[in-house]
Formats: C-alpha cells, structure tokens, sequence
C-alpha cells in the first residue's frame, strides 16, 4: 500500500539517529528539525491558509520505538506564537514538554524550540497537533507510531505494510476569522464544509492493495468537532489497538472514531483482484451527512469503484455507538511496552480514593457565549500554570479552585487547577448535560472506561462496570445526556491539561488542569528528589516568570 501525502516544496525532513546512555542504560535517540510554515490550498476547491510542517500536509510522521529518546526541534516561520501537542503520548514526568498553553510558553514567530522527552513503557498510535488560537483548523497535525521494541512480539501476524489514515472535518473558512468569530461569541456551524482523508479531498486519495496481504491501517481522527465512522466497501475491519492497548480481536463493518480518538485495524486484501473499493469517513449525529472518500485499489487497477458507498450506521443512531464502545475490550493476555501480559495489572483490586465528577455546561458572560466545567469556564492565565508552579509565582491560580462535583452555582471565569497526589487511583466521571456529544482527554495518561450509560451518574452505577478488562485509552466519548466513568491512577507527575476535543468547546473554556504532587512537594522548586524530570535548560520564560 502506498500512502499519498501533500508536498508543497522540496522536502526538508531531517532525522538522525544516535545512541546515548540514559539512566545506566544505551538508548535509541531521534533528532528531528520541523519546520512550520503555511501555504495557500484549495482543499474543497475554496483557497485558505494551510499550516504545514516541513512542507508537509499532513506533517511527516513520527515514528519510534518504546523508550527512544525524541528531540524535535521545532521552527516557527508562521507570523504568530506557535505549539505542538502530543495527544495521547504520555511524556512520563515531564509535562514540561506537553506543549499546551498551561505547561509551556509559545514558540514565537521567527524562533525556535526544541521538545526532549523519552517514551517510557507506551505503545501506540497518536498523532500531534497545533494546540493554541484555532491552528488547528488549519492543519498542521501528524501521525505518531509508538512501535514495539523488538524483544516484544505484536500480538498478530506482521502486516505487509503499515499506513496511517487522518481523517477529520474540514472548514473553507480561514482559522483566523473562525478564531474571531469564537472570541466575538459566535460558534461556527455544526457542520464541516467537508471531510478529509489524510489532506485530500474526496476521490483524491488511492491506495493500493496486493490481493491476499493484510495491512494494519492506524485511523485518528484529528479533526476539530465531528464524529466519524471509518469503512472500506467490501473490507471488516479487525480491531486490534486502541491509543496504546492491544484490543481483543474482533472484526467490524464499520467504526466510530470520535474527536481526538485513535486506532488499528487490521485489512485483509481478500476482495476480487482488478478491482477499486471505496474507503469512506462519514460524519455522525449530524444532518445532512458529509462524506470524505479515497479508492483502495487491487493490482493497481485502473477502475473506479462499482456501486454507491457503503452505508453506515443510521446518522442519530447512538446506541448502535454505544454498543460499539462497550465492545472494545483489553485484551489482557499479551504484552504491550512490557514483556508482561497487559492483564498483569488488576485495576479492579486498587482502591478508589476519590471521584471526580465533571460536568459540562453553557454559559454566556459578556453577552458572549463560552463552556464551562462544574461552573467555572477556564481562561488562561498570563503566566503558564506548570511556570508559575515551579518559581512559586503567587496569583497566578489557586489549587482546588474548582470543585470535585458540579454544585449549581452561578457560572464564572477561572483558572481551573485540581491537586490529586501521586500514586492516588482515583475516579472520574463525566457528565455531558448537553444535546451532542463530545470527548474528553487527559495528557499524560492513560485511563480505564470501566461505564457509560444514559441519563445522571451516581454512585448506583459502580454495579454495572467493566472491572476486569476494561480498555485503557486517552480519549473517551460521553453521549448526549450521558455519562462515561474512567479510573486512573496517578502516575505522572507534573501539570496536565484535561480537556474536551472538541476544539471550539476547548478554546471557549471547557478544560481545566491536574496538578499531579507528592507528599511534602508544596515547593517543587526545592526539592531535588522530586520524581519529575527537571526544568528544561532551554526553557521559554513569559508573563510573570520572565522576571525570575
């Protein structure tokens, strides 16, 4: 299979491998130089500024090996402050690294910064992504593999090859004027101008498939606010991981992958030899449908598809889409970053010692629209929180600021900063009050979907979860008027942004932070031994901390 990507100009992609030693032991290092830019495309046959990466869209992919040790030296050539995030890579203990408007100061335009963190004990696929004022809507997102290491078999037979799919919605309307429009209040319309599949517009991509191989397809949605159900005409698709667990194996027609949401699947070419078959992505739980399309062709055939696309699940169909989440299962006998089954791990023995209960909500102030969680609806602050954390910067937020469970009061504007401790397992759940759905995602971590379910939570739910082999993941959908419950345990020190995927809801307010501390760590400045990597020798000083 050949996977068709955007060049705009010749190619500068720079990588380069080296050993060094890293904790007493050799390890992999990747040394990369991104360069973002941005070009006029017409995508949907209407020009707008596309943000590119090392004259990519997408941006090159980012493929790596369990505990390789990544340097990416980012240069921003765009005319405003610039950063990627990782979504779904957990960046063990260095949140100085997440690269969101909390844990880090912006590459501004002509200046560059370089990302260093390791990949400890995470497989995968991810992808990364603009993380500040809209640029998503305009593209520069990228795929990232997280391979196993050699001496940990993956748990199927070696595809011929392997392709990542980005699909997500599209807007002809420029990021800058959708940015606007947010801050004057305005939402931008529930329905995207169109949808992509790795950049292209409908009928633009073609890949090819030799007749009896089986290629691992990893599909991430990277889209701004749509819901999409990926199939390939006449192809199942078996499931075999989702954003770093290995899945049991089952085979589905189609599947929903919502905002922010990746997996595997695994195609085996078993159709007529000659023959073209439509790959499709289509959007879900709006009206009218909006379709993006690409050709998979047998033997290079030279033939378009027979027939109308394949059909998917009914537009409003939720409980098909509920169903199909439950479905989605650990598969607990193998081995996934470590040698051990994934099963080794009893979620279900580990006591919870909190729970969390996020609520989203609407709110307007100022006679301007934006979202809230449990009432507060978030705005950055002029210092980022992980800065003013580390230089004991007073005023900058206040911890616990927002409550563990949503309490009716009034809507307001805050800096949204909850303490869990170290080692804690605790329990969250995510009450969606609203008519459409949405998802959640937490950096740094990976957490079990042990329930989700229709109408109000309480503690009369535990008796319907999934404790033995819920799916571990970093993005999770809640339905409209539902509820999803995760566990987590809190194994990653730092500052980690928990937010909705869905970018307008996020860049309005509805996101928030965990500030994640052990015992005795009032003052992380001061202590040596803190089980977090340090600051960064090459850290962005801005707002208050650029006077420490």
């Amino acid at each position: 299979m050949i996977r068709q990507s955007r060049s705009i100009l010749p190619l500068f992609f720079l990588i380069r491998f080296v050993l060094v030693v890293y904790g007493g032991a050799t390890m992999p290092t990747v040394l990369l130089d991104w360069t973002v830019s941005s070009s006029q495309l017409s995508l949907l046959g209407v020009p707008k500024q596309v943000i590119l990466i090392n004259n990519q869209f997408p941006g090159p992919l980012l493929n790596l090996t369990t505990n390789d040790i990544v340097s990416v030296n980012v240069f921003n050539n765009l005319a405003e402050p610039f950063l990627l995030t990782w979504n779904g890579v957990e960046l063990r203990r260095t949140s100085w690294q997440d690269g969101t408007q909390g844990t880090n100061c912006p590459i501004q335009p002509g200046q560059n910064w370089t990302y260093n963190f390791q990949l400890k004990d995470q497989i995968g696929s991810f992808f990364y992504f603009p993380s500040l004022l809209y640029q998503k809507a305009a593209g520069g997102y990228g795929p990232i593999r997280i391979n196993n290491r050699d001496i940990i078999p993956i748990p199927f037979s070696t595809p011929l090859q392997e392709v990542d799919i980005l699909i997500g919605d599209w807007y002809i309307t420029d990021y800058q004027e959708m940015r606007a429009s947010a801050d004057r209040g305005y939402p931008f319309p529930t329905q995207p101008d169109g949808i992509l599949i790795n950049g292209f517009s409908p009928f633009e991509a073609n890949y090819n498939f030799q007749p009896g191989a089986t290629y691992r397809l990893r599909i991430s949605n990277v889209g701004l606010k749509t819901s999409l159900n990926f199939r390939i005409q006449d192809h199942k698709l078996l499931l075999v991981e989702v954003e770093g667990s290995y899945t049991l194996k089952q085979y589905y027609d189609s599947l929903d992958i919502h905002v922010g949401q990746s997996y595997s699947v695994l195609v085996t070419a078993n159709q007529m030899d000659g023959m073209s078959y439509y790959m499709v992505a289509s959007s879900r739980f709006i009206f009218p449908e909006v379709t993006g399309v690409a050709v998979v062709r047998y033997s290079s055939s030279a033939s378009s598809p027979l027939g109308p696309l394949p059909q998917g699940p009914q537009p409003f169909n939720y409980i098909y889409s509920v169903e199909q989440a439950r479905s989605i299962r650990w598969d607990l006998a193998v081995g996934a970053a470590r040698p051990n089954p994934q099963g080794s791990f009893h979620y279900d023995l580990i006591n919870i010692t909190r729970t969390i209960v996020l609520q989203n909500g609407v709110a307007i102030f100022h006679n301007r629209q934006r979202y809230t969680v449990n009432d507060i609806s978030y705005v950055n602050p002029d210092t980022p929180l992980k800065l003013a954390d580390y230089f004991q910067l007073q005023g900058v937020f206040t911890p616990d600021a927002i409550s563990d469970v949503p309490e009716g009061r009034h809507p307001s504007l805050g800096i949204s900063v909850i303490d869990v401790r170290y080692r804690n397992f605790i329990q969250v759940v995510f009450q969606n009050t609203l008519p459409s759905l949405q998802t959640w995602h937490v950096d740094g971590y990976n957490f079990f979907v042990v329930g989700m379910d229709f109408g109000i939570w309480d503690e009369s739910r535990h008796s319907a979860y999934n404790m033995y082999d819920a799916v571990s993941r970093s993005t999770v959908q809640v339905y409209p008027s539902s509820w999803t419950a995760i566990l987590m345990e809190m194994d990653n020190h730092g500052m980690w942004n928990v937010r909705s995927q869905d970018y307008e809801r996020w860049y309005l307010g509805q996101e928030l932070y965990f500030r994640v501390k052990g015992e005795g760590q009032d003052d992380p400045s001061t202590i040596p031994d803190r089980d977090e990597a340090p600051i960064p020798s090459n850290v962005i000083k801005c707002g208050r901390a650029s006077f420490v």
